[in-house]
Formats: C-alpha cells, structure tokens, sequence
C-alpha cells in the first residue's frame, strides 16, 4: 500500500512539475522565495496592529509560535526521521525533474515547511480576521499557489505538500484557540 502511494506521488509529481514554462520559471521561484512576501507580513501585521493596538501581542506571539510549531514538526522531526529525498535529489529521478537556476534545496523533502508555515499563518489569519474581512478565505490561495511553486521547482512531491499543509492548518488552529484563550482570560471585554 504504501509503495503504491509512493509511486502515485511520483506519477502526479512529473505530471505537475511537467507543466512548467520558461515564461512561469522566474515567477514561481520569487513566488518560493520567503523574502519577497516581507511587504505582505508588514501589512498583516499593520492590519494585527490597527485591529487590536497593543493586544495585538497576543495574536502575534500566537502566529510565531503556529509557525514555529509548524517548522520544528516538519523540518526538525520529520525530515531527519523519513529522510525521503527530494525529487530534485532522489537518484531514480535524475533527468526527469525540471529544476529552476539550479536550486534544489536540501537533501530531504518530507515534508513541506515551506506549505506547513503558509498554512499555518493562513489558517491562523482566516480564525481571526474571518468575521472581519470576507476576503480573508482567499489567502488560502496564496497559500496554494506558495505551496505548489515547491512542486514547480522540482524540491517537493505533492505528498510532502499535502502533508505539510495539513500540519501547518493544525499548528494554526491549534495556537488560534490556545491565543483565544489567554485573550478572555487576560482581555475577556475585549475582541
């Protein structure tokens, strides 16, 4: 079951790292970068800032730890544990993935901190602005299109994907209702 499973991934990781152009090449690897988004943190937390003043404490230290949570699960536990290669470093895929300015990551790949983190931060995000802000569901698109530059660029299977985004919308829900509570206890008339 599992070798079939495996296969599967590798089937559905060529057919989608396959549907690469020149013209997306440079675009999805900005798109993987995480310094190009500093401009969009900046604004999350001016929205954070704006919502709650200097309550916004809570919140905030609440989306470190979800990330945090979410990246030690991921790149501290599970990588060294599975140590499954990345498609761009697994010898029986050698010619068959497209990679981008050589980029090829780290040696293993399961799974995803790039999808656990995003997830994470948009999960937690969504929790909190969602009676807020009815465009806050489409942050899960970015996080989406974050994650599948991973595949694009040929370091992640989409099982390291999924994997990683189920982690990190755990993380993210799980320090939303932890930074709840100690909102009502600390702040209980507050929002």
């Amino acid at each position: 079951m599992l070798e079939t499973l495996i296969e599967l991934d590798k089937e559905l990781f060529l057919f989608l790292n396959g549907l690469h152009t020149e013209a997306l090449d440079q675009v999805m690897y900005w798109i993987s970068d995480k310094l190009i988004w500093i401009p969009f943190y900046a604004w999350i937390l001016y929205l954070i800032v704006k919502e709650y003043k200097w309550k916004a404490v809570i919140w905030l230290a609440g989306i470190g730890l979800a990330i945090a949570a979410s990246d030690q699960i991921l790149s501290g536990v599970m990588k060294p544990f599975f140590e499954r290669y990345r498609p761009s470093r697994d010898p029986e895929m050698e010619g068959l993935v497209h990679i981008v300015n050589g980029y090829t990551g780290g040696r293993y790949g399961f799974a995803s901190s790039h999808a656990g983190n995003v997830f994470a931060l948009t999960t937690f995000l969504y929790l909190l602005f969602r009676e807020k802000y009815r465009w806050i569901g489409w942050l899960f698109i970015w996080a989406a299109v974050v994650s599948y530059s991973r595949i694009y660029l040929g370091v992640h299977y989409p099982g390291d994907i999924l994997t990683g985004a189920i982690i990190g919308t755990l993380m993210g829900y799980l320090f939303f209702r932890f930074s709840n509570v100690v909102k009502n206890k600390y702040y209980p008339e507050t929002a």
